[in-house]
């Protein structure tokens, strides 16, 4: 009977060593820490994908109103600081000749028969005006900006608007009497500053905007214009020699009947 408690007791002292290992083996701490650090990762990706997504979806929703449709054919007429003027189309000058525009930067009137590439195009320096004016008849939005006023951070955001979108094209325009102008055919808008709104409101409303520009399904892609060496902006008022606002030559390629006829009056 004695030798049977002892060795109960012996199989007590051993489970219960056995059990003193197991409560003393130290936890994965590393693994734990491996999963939640993924855990949190996985979380931060998916938080700011969520963002960036809703982001767009808030941006996409707030120009969603600037969209033309039949029944909204001039979204620009809601934009405030919008002048509006009406241009004969299809009026063409040489490229030795200047335009007496009435506008700085002009947004229509007479110009060269050769457009100046508008397929997203980044212009580095100041481009001949006449060239500048033809794509807009084509239904393009040039955005020009004051050298002087706009560098750095604030150009590389306009480059963003227009580097590679079709029938947008941007240049230094030197003289600007505002920090930014953005043109289509018979509209204009000038800004202060790169991050107003309604660039990107003009650029919605405006651009290949059917009711608005003259030559409809123009191509920007110029097959004349020479991307890299453009014919150079001249700072100098015209001479008498100009070509005036009513002068020109229409091309009986074009279909002037197609301008559009906007008012005369800026919006409020």
């Amino acid at each position: 009977m004695t030798s049977g408690k002892k060795t109960k007791a012996a199989r007590s002292s051993v489970a219960a060593a056995r059990s003193s290992v197991v409560a003393k083996k130290p936890k994965p701490w590393g693994t734990i820490i491996a999963v939640i650090a993924v855990l949190a990762l996985a979380g931060t990706v998916f938080g700011y994908a969520y963002a960036q997504i809703s982001e767009k979806n808030r941006q996409e929703a707030a120009l969603a109103k600037w969209q033309p449709s039949e029944e909204n054919k001039d979204p620009s007429d809601q934009i405030q600081g919008v002048v509006k003027k009406e241009y004969p189309a299809g009026k063409h000058v040489q490229p030795t000749q200047r335009v007496a525009y009435d506008q700085s930067p002009p947004f229509g009137g007479p110009h060269d028969g050769a457009w100046a590439n508008c397929t997203g195009v980044v212009y580095a320096k100041p481009v001949r005006t006449e060239n500048m004016v033809h794509s807009l008849e084509h239904g393009a939005v040039w955005i020009a900006y004051n050298p002087d006023q706009i560098t750095g951070e604030a150009l590389d955001k306009l480059k963003a608007k227009a580097d590679g979108q079709q029938y947008t094209m941007l240049s230094p325009y030197p003289g600007l009497d505002k920090p930014v102008s953005l043109q289509s055919w018979g509209h204009q808008l000038k800004v202060e500053s790169v991050d107003d709104e309604r660039i990107d409101q003009f650029i919605k409303s405006l651009r290949r905007n059917q009711y608005t520009y003259p030559e409809i399904g123009a191509t920007c892609d110029s097959p004349t214009f020479d991307i890299d060496n453009p014919p150079p902006f001249v700072a100098e008022k015209p001479g008498a020699d100009a070509v005036p606002m009513d002068g020109g030559t229409t091309d009986p390629t074009e279909n002037p009947s197609a301008a559009p006829t906007p008012t005369t009056q800026p919006s409020s």
